[in-house]
């Protein structure tokens, strides 16, 4: 399934080649995507699925845009560690379970980034929200690609091996 996600990513990747590399398009490609599908979650959750109205799950009541935005996590964190692994850092030889504990923190993280960036630039320096958004967006973007690259999916060294010569008499 990678591979022919691939083909149909890098097939519009002519059109970007003077812009970026081809891994940093294939990451926004599959991001874009799982932003999108991200958002249209939310949105189908939020409006059809629990109404605008607070889901009760007995020991709990969660208001509509949280089980939204909990709904679309669930959907939308196995989908991008799949296109993370399997088509854009696809040289990483580190172990699946790894990468899997890797990813979650590093998602958990943009979480908190974006929640913080957020209440800093509109709470504290007065920036309008959309605004905020947008430049939290790129902050937590440019911090999610570096991180993904150099270390939920870095390429570990090999360990080296030791040739041994062996000089043998005439």
């Amino acid at each position: 399934m990678g591979k022919y996600i691939l083909q149909f990513i890098d097939l519009f990747y002519p059109f970007f080649r003077r812009l970026m590399p081809l891994q940093t398009f294939r990451y926004a490609a599959c991001g874009g995507f799982n932003t999108a599908l991200d958002i249209f979650i939310f949105f189908i959750s939020y409006n059809y699925l629990f109404r605008k109205q607070n889901v009760d799950l007995g020991n709990l009541v969660m208001s509509p845009h949280i089980a939204s935005f909990a709904t679309a996590f669930i959907i939308t964190f196995p989908i991008g560690f799949y296109l993370s692994r399997y088509v854009v850092f696809t040289s990483s030889n580190l172990r699946g379970r790894v990468q899997l504990l890797r990813y979650f923190l590093l998602v958990m993280a943009c979480i908190a980034l974006n929640y913080t960036f957020i209440k800093i630039f509109v709470e504290q320096l007065n920036i309008y929200p959309t605004v905020s958004k947008m430049l939290t967006t790129v902050i937590v973007v440019t911090f999610s690609y570096f991180t993904q690259k150099h270390f939920t999916f870095k390429t570990a060294p090999r360990p080296a091996t030791k040739t041994i010569k062996i000089h043998l008499p005439d």
